[in-house]
């Protein structure tokens, strides 16, 4: 076979040479490599082949199908025909297209960098952790009971029993902490990952920016004051906040924090659901066991942490309805928002 291989290497290139139209060219192409062409025959025949020599014939007629495709493809070009590809030929002589305009950040990080710099003028640095997370730092460094729902495979992406993609920015507080003496005032922004369906206002995978104040008597009046300063600078209105109470397990008390509509301004729409109020973080003082986990001695310092989600800030500043269009990648979409901030 190692002999036909050869002679029809040689013949089939010189066949495709004294081709002149295209029309030869097809019948060739049909006559080499369709389903009845030579060389589909001769894969055909290795399975008369000796078994020691069967891979190597059959690399050896791999090799013959695609230089032959090739030389076809070539003299096909030089006859002034068109390249097989999809679509329609390329019109070399046709003038460029011109770009629509220079490339910009996207909308969520443009969301992030601006609350950063909030945080920035507050006084606070930035500090960042690993996606891929210890459940160590995850949950029971952060006061999770190990029977915690949070920790349920359907909540959380595990990639062994001991590391999972974490599923808030919150590790980073106790990983700074252990290496960082006190007083401090960080925020870690950064990607999480939780096991949830998508839709309209939920993702598995979004943004959080988190921040930690640790320093001798700090109180919940400084967490309120915070918290009234980034609104009235990020949202660019006096409208107030209030604090609701709740429960996570790495804060103590803990509240939910809400802030007036900034659509109705209190009076009750459809963007807050009648009651006047957009919820935006959640918040509360350390609790003594995550000060304990990161070796801080609980009985002198005391802290505050809050966080939320840029995604959720982004939506509510330009009434964006549904979180997917932030991760589609549709131009019409993402354009509408070049320079707002």
């Amino acid at each position: 076979m190692k002999e036909t291989i050869d002679r029809l290497r040689i013949d089939g290139a010189e066949r495709i040479g004294s081709a002149t139209t295209e029309a030869d060219l097809e019948a060739l192409r049909t006559a080499l490599l369709g389903r009845k062409g030579e060389v589909t025959l001769l894969l055909r025949g290795l399975k008369d082949v000796a078994e020691a020599d069967r891979p190597k014939m059959g690399a050896e007629l791999n090799r013959l199908k695609g230089e032959l495709g090739a030389l076809l493809e070539a003299r096909l070009v030089e006859l002034g025909g068109t390249e097989v590809m999809d679509g329609p030929a390329l019109d070399l002589t046709l003038p460029g297209t011109p770009p629509t305009g220079p490339g910009t950040n996207h909308l969520l990080l443009t969301t992030l960098e601006a609350v950063c710099d909030i945080f920035y003028g507050l006084g606070f640095s930035r500090g960042v952790g690993p996606e891929v997370e210890l459940d160590y730092y995850n949950f029971t460094a952060l006061n999770f009971p190990d029977d915690h729902p949070a920790r349920d495979i359907q909540d959380t992406f595990y990639i062994n029993p001991k590391v999972c993609l974490r599923t808030q920015t919150s590790p980073v507080q106790v990983r700074t902490m252990e290496i960082t003496e006190p007083p401090l005032a960080m925020i870690f922004p950064g990607r999480v990952y939780r096991n949830e369906n998508a839709d309209a206002s939920h993702s598995s995978e979004f943004y959080q920016i988190e921040g930690l104040v640790v320093g001798e008597a700090i109180s919940m009046a400084d967490l309120k004051d915070t918290i009234d300063s980034f609104v009235r600078n990020f949202f660019g209105a006096n409208e107030p906040t209030r604090f609701r109470p709740h429960y996570f397990p790495f804060t103590e008390p803990s509240v939910e924090v809400d802030m007036q509509c900034v659509a109705c301004h209190g009076k009750g729409c459809g963007v807050c659901g009648q009651t006047g109020w957009l919820e935006i973080m959640g918040a509360g003082m350390v609790h003594p066991n995550v000060f304990k986990a990161a070796g801080y001695e609980d009985d002198k310092y005391t802290g505050f942490a809050f966080g939320m989600g840029i995604d959720r800030i982004a939506m509510l500043k330009y009434g964006i309805g549904d979180i997917r269009l932030l991760y589609e990648n549709d131009l019409r979409f993402l354009n509408q928002f070049r320079g707002v901030l």
